[in-house]
């Protein structure tokens, strides 16, 4: 197996046809048996997602093994190709919306995952029990929310077919909060100009106001503090406390 790709706590490997994902132990058995039944209940949309093959033991670690997409990230692309970024942004949010569009009732929902995040941040009481009150205060809705939508999570084939992949965040919910984290994706990466190119096409495209998206944003702030990455957490910060409470 060649290896393409390691992050924290896990490892890519291509076998031929097929990607597998090995996981340490930091990784608990319940949250990678998890993402393998959101892999396979989001296969059953009409979106165009690696299948998963097998979930299995190798050399005493759970690993996860797909179909091997061959193509390029969105991502990679968009840098290879800056002068095609507005062409590219519009295919990013165009695939987000329809996949909004999609139903999977048997996802976790986002409001009780964001509760619960937000109680496990260390913010003080006043400000959590705030960000469960706005989180409260939303719109109740039931589309499919990826969790980590960004460009690196799309794979383009040559013929120009999107797969989007990692979907071990996904629950169903409220649309405009996964629009204000792909937002705030862009904006922990340093893409401060996309970002907001992003937003406004993004609710350009869905006629959603600028101000609901940023109702969110505290929200998916405090829920992105919990993975406590190094260098976010006074941004993060700024974004929790950037409203007013009323």
């Amino acid at each position: 197996m060649e290896l393409i790709y390691t992050g924290v706590g896990k490892k890519v490997y291509r076998d031929g046809d097929r990607l597998v994902k090995s996981f340490d132990e930091t990784y608990s058995k319940a949250g990678i048996l998890n993402e393998a039944l959101n892999q396979a209940r989001v296969e059953e949309t009409s979106l165009n997602i690696p299948k998963i093959l097998g979930v299995s033991v190798i050399e005493g670690q759970w690993s996860l093994t797909w179909e091997f997409i061959e193509g390029e990230t969105l991502e990679a692309l968009m840098e290879k190709h800056p002068e095609k970024e507005d062409e590219y942004l519009e295919f990013f949010v165009d695939l987000q919306i329809r996949m909004s569009k999609e139903k999977v009732p048997l996802l976790g929902h986002l409001r009780d995952k964001m509760h619960a995040k937000i109680s496990a941040s260390s913010y003080p009481a006043s400000v959590r029990y705030d960000l469960h009150v706005r989180l409260d205060g939303l719109p109740r809705h039931n589309k499919l929310c990826h969790g980590d939508f960004q460009p690196s999570n799309i794979i383009v084939k040559a013929d120009g077919t999107p797969y989007i992949i990692d979907w071990s965040h996904a629950t169903q919910g409220n649309g405009s909060a996964d629009a204000a984290r792909t937002y705030l994706l862009f904006k922990l990466h340093g893409k401060d100009e996309l970002a907001e190119k992003y937003l406004k096409l993004f609710c350009v495209k869905t006629d959603t106001a600028i101000q609901y998206v940023q109702r969110v944003l505290p929200i998916v702030a405090a829920s992105q503090s919990v993975k406590k990455k190094p260098g976010e957490a006074e941004f993060l910060a700024k974004w929790v406390n950037v409203c007013d409470w009323q």
